[in-house]
C-alpha cells in the first residue's frame, strides 16, 4: 500500500537521502568557505590598484531530503546508497527518483521491501517480498548467482522492461554486481505477483511462500509496484553477507574484484 510522509516522531527512522548519490557522475563534494582565489603577482615597476577581494558565487548545497522509512535499518540504507554510488561512478546511467531497498536479513513474514520516492521524500510502498526455496525458510541464509539454485541473488539490480508470462505482469532485472547477480537475466530473476506472498500466509505457516530465486511480492500490489519501478531504476536487495564476503562494505567488495 501507498505510503506517504509523516511528520517527525520518536522511533521512526529519518535519514537524509542526498540527491548528489544519484548524479550522473560523481560530483566533486562542496565546499562550504569561500575558495582562496590566486592571483597573479603585478610586475614590480607597474603599480598594482588595491585589489578588492569578493566572495566568490557558490551554488547551494542540495537539500537533503528526509525518509520516514520504518524498520529501515540505517546501515541498509547507508549501503544501498554506498552501492547507488558506485555504480554511478562506474558510469550506470538510471533514474534519479526512485530506490528500493530490499532487507534480507529481516523474517519473511515482515515487510521487508521498500519503494523510496527521493525527489519527494515518501515512502511509495512498503510490502512483503518473498525469497528463494534455496535461500530459507522464514530467514534467508544462502544466497547464490548460479542458474537451478532456486536461490536469492543479492546485490545491486537496475529494473528493465515488463511482460506477461507464466507468473503474470513480471518486470525483468538486471543484475549489476559481477559475481553476485550478473546471471539474474539468465537465471529469469524477475518480481512478479504471488499469491503465497499474504499475511494469510504468514499467520498459515509462520512464513510466506517462497520463490525460485524471484523478489515476489502480494498479487495485490505488485503491479503498481511493477509500475513505479520500472524502467531503470535501482534494487538493492541486502544481507549481513554481503559485507561477510570479505570486505568490510560492498562498496568495498566491489573495488576487491
Amino acid at each position: 500500500m501507498r505510503k506517504t510522509l509523516r511528520p517527525l516522531v520518536p522511533g521512526s527512522l529519518f535519514l537524509a537521502l542526498v540527491a548528489t548519490c544519484f548524479a550522473a557522475a560523481p560530483a566533486a563534494p562542496m565546499i562550504a568557505t569561500p575558495v582562496p582565489v590566486a592571483f597573479e603577482v603585478a610586475p614590480a615597476a607597474v603599480e598594482a590598484p588595491e585589489a578588492v577581494v569578493e566572495d566568490l558565487p557558490t551554488a547551494p548545497a542540495p537539500a537533503p531530503v528526509a525518509i520516514a522509512a520504518e524498520g529501515l535499518a540505517p546501515e541498509v540504507l547507508a549501503a544501498a546508497l554506498d552501492a547507488v554510488s558506485a555504480a554511478r561512478a562506474r558510469g550506470v546511467s538510471a533514474r534519479t527518483d526512485l530506490l528500493t531497498v530490499i532487507d534480507y536479513s529481516l523474517p519473511s513474514t515482515e515487510p521487508r521491501l521498500w519503494v523510496l520516492d527521493i525527489e519527494r521524500g515518501e515512502v511509495l510502498y512498503r510490502e512483503l517480498v518473498a525469497h528463494g526455496r534455496g535461500t530459507g525458510d522464514n530467514y534467508a541464509t544462502r544466497f547464490s548467482n548460479v542458474p537451478e539454485s532456486r536461490q536469492t541473488s543479492l546485490g545491486l539490480f537496475l529494473t528493465a522492461g515488463t511482460y506477461t508470462g507464466g507468473n503474470g505482469y513480471s518486470l525483468k532485472l538486471r543484475g549489476l554486481d559481477q559475481g553476485l547477480n550478473d546471471r539474474a537475466e539468465e537465471r529469469y530473476i524477475v518480481m512478479h505477483g504471488a499469491w503465497y506472498v499474504s499475511p494469510q500466509q504468514a499467520r498459515a505457516q509462520g512464513r510466506i511462500g517462497r520463490s525460485w530465486g524471484c523478489p515476489a511480492v502480494p498479487e495485490t500490489v505488485a503491479k503498481p509496484i511493477i509500475d513505479t519501478i520500472k524502467g531503470g531504476s535501482f534494487i538493492y536487495s541486502y544481507h549481513p553477507q554481503l559485507a561477510e564476503a570479505g570486505a568490510a562494505t560492498p562498496a568495498a567488495v566491489r573495488a576487491a574484484r
